[in-house]
């Protein structure tokens, strides 16, 4: 076994066995009784349905990591990558389509062993516990809409990214570095006109008492708003949800039909000054910032590896290629990854504070509050995760730690 195999393999190994020794700490966070820090927000019969809820979800992720990694190993021990790379190689010779032929065949391999899992959580799962809307049309249409994206926007990103890197030399992740951020700045401002129609349908939050409280709120924090859409995602399930996205004139505030029905105006008004908060204290752009950066120190360390020729034998080819250079770049920079991500959630939650504070500014806060409790207790939220769990894996602080933080 050669060095870079060994190395491969143990990255693999201790990112399972880490990732299990959280999620083992959260389950041990449950009990049969309500803790006392919850009562008062879940009833008897509410948290024995959540407690059912997390347990069930836990199981079925643990059994998914297990299959998952278990592929993954099998893969890496029989050199699958680098066996799949030769066969291309009798037929395609092009290294455009030899990459995207390569990708193309994991991905589709990928999607049907993962089908069962996702059809088992949303018509077993989310289905039992009352969560689940969807039809088997649409989650099938679902699936075919996501494969054609798939092959469309991400095929084309990856052709210009194998282009680039075959073609230019050097420099090349230099020119993948300005060609991803034009991309995500483009998706970033047209997502809700381009990418969400395909799943969903937005319309116009049409005139009446809550409207009316929006716009009045939107005018009291100098924040001009005249898309508000209103998206029937009840279509696939019942959890609820708001989110905010594009800049300038292509500003739009959506609101998932099942938070107007859960909650009632002033908490809604409470939420959306909340995602305002984060506009106006630039969490948006500081998370494309960060994201860009991310992206090129990415970028650098992946033209790094993608000439070496013993990563390719490591993972059963024969010869360098960007495709095995990419896929040993994805396990090699997980370590990076880990770090980046935690400083991430670190920083995310922050800015959550942040905007719960901006939202308690306008007086906001019991009704913000209230509102978190009823979307919590409706999607069966774990109130009282491990705290180590929270740390490396939370983007958002708490229910409980944002009630405490909006109560000072």
């Amino acid at each position: 076994m050669s060095l870079y195999l060994s190395i491969i393999l143990l990255i693999v190994v201790l990112n399972f066995v880490w990732t299990q020794y959280l999620a083992y700490r959260n389950r041990k966070r449950m009990s049969p009784g309500i803790p006392s820090q919850l009562e008062g927000i879940y009833d008897d019969d509410e948290y024995a349905k959540q407690q059912a809820y997390q347990k069930e979800n836990s199981r079925f992720g643990l059994y998914g990591s297990l299959f998952s990694f278990s592929v993954l190993l099998l893969v890496l021990v029989f050199g699958l990558f680098g066996w799949l790379d030769e066969f291309l190689r009798q037929f395609i010779s092009n290294e455009i389509l030899l990459t995207l032929s390569f990708f193309g065949v994991i991905y589709l391999i990928n999607e049907i062993l993962s089908l069962p899992f996702d059809y088992y959580n949303t018509f077993v799962i989310e289905e039992r516990f009352g969560f689940n809307k969807s039809t088997k049309t649409i989650f099938w249409l679902d699936q075919l809409k996501g494969l054609l994206l798939a092959v469309v926007l991400g095929g084309a990103i990856l052709a210009l990214i194998t282009w680039l890197y075959t073609a230019i030399g050097e420099l090349a992740w230099l020119y993948a570095w300005g060609a991803i951020t034009v991309v995500s700045l483009f998706m970033t401002l047209f997502y809700s006109n381009i990418i969400v129609p395909l799943f969903n349908k937005q319309t116009p939050l049409g005139e009446g008492e809550l409207r009316d409280a929006i716009e009045a709120f939107a005018q009291k924090a100098g924040f001009a708003i005249n898309n508000i859409y209103v998206m029937d995602a009840s279509r696939r399930s019942t959890k609820a949800n708001a989110y905010f996205t594009g800049f300038g004139a292509k500003k739009r505030i959506v609101l998932f039909d099942t938070l107007i029905n859960d909650l009632d105006k002033d908490e809604i008004v409470a939420v959306l000054a909340h995602e305002i908060g984060h506009y106006k204290n630039k969490h948006t752009l500081q998370g494309m910032f960060i994201s860009i950066c991310y992206t090129g120190i990415m970028l650098f360390l992946l033209s790094l590896l993608l000439d070496n020729k013993d990563i390719a034998i490591a993972l059963g080819g024969q010869s360098a290629s960007f495709h095995l250079g990419l896929i040993a770049f994805s396990i090699f920079f997980t370590p990076v990854s880990f770090v980046i991500n935690v400083l991430s959630s670190i920083h995310s939650r922050k800015n959550e504070y942040q905007a719960d504070g901006y939202a308690a500014g306008f007086g906001l806060a019991d009704s913000l509050i209230s509102g978190l409790k009823k979307l919590s207790v409706k999607s069966l939220s774990n109130l009282n995760p491990d705290s180590l769990y929270v740390f490396f894996n939370y983007s958002h602080p708490t229910l409980l730690q944002r009630i405490k933080a909006m109560k000072k």
